[in-house]
């Protein structure tokens, strides 16, 4: 069964967010989102598309590289906005906010709206991890260089 492009959609959405909600919602199945990816994810060939779609989406280290330079220096302006806007946002300006930093929202009863952010630390660790190609400190490398050498000398000489 060929799949329409609304139901292609959803199968790229989810295989991207994983969240059949959401992905039902960005694909265009206006109400009712959660009944909608339900029933898309019980058939057969939307499961394979995913599955397809998921063996084809390999990740880099360049784009990892890339989501966690956003997470270290990423700018958090659009989540002050979110904090200090007087009403709500509607779900289309919501989608417009850059909130890539946040790792968690939460309305608390007495009011106000709570805003957590991923570690900017833990970001710039894993970071600088990636930059040098997970060595770590190699720093006592030309001292083991030079012991392997002298050993390989002194061999040399007792084979003489």
């Amino acid at each position: 069964m060929v799949l329409k492009e609304k139901e292609k959609m959803f199968c790229l959405y989810y295989s991207e967010m994983r969240n059949a909600r959401a992905a039902a919602a960005k694909a265009g199945y206006g109400i009712l989102t959660h009944r909608s990816a339900l029933k898309l994810l019980a058939r057969e060939d939307v499961r394979k598309e995913i599955e397809r779609i998921d063996r084809t989406r390999l990740v880099s280290a360049e784009e990892v590289a890339s989501g966690y330079r956003q997470l270290a220096f990423g700018s958090v302006a659009d989540a002050l906005r979110l904090i200090y806007a007087e009403e709500s946002p509607d779900r289309f300006e919501m989608e417009g906010l850059e909130l890539f930093n946040v790792s968690e929202i939460k309305r608390p009863k007495g009011g106000g709206i709570e805003i957590k952010f991923f570690d900017r630390m833990k970001a710039l660790e894993r970071l600088g991890e990636m930059c040098d190609g997970g060595k770590g400190d190699d720093s006592a490398l030309p001292f083991y260089l030079a012991l392997e050498k002298s050993a390989s000398a002194l061999r040399g000489c007792e084979n003489e």
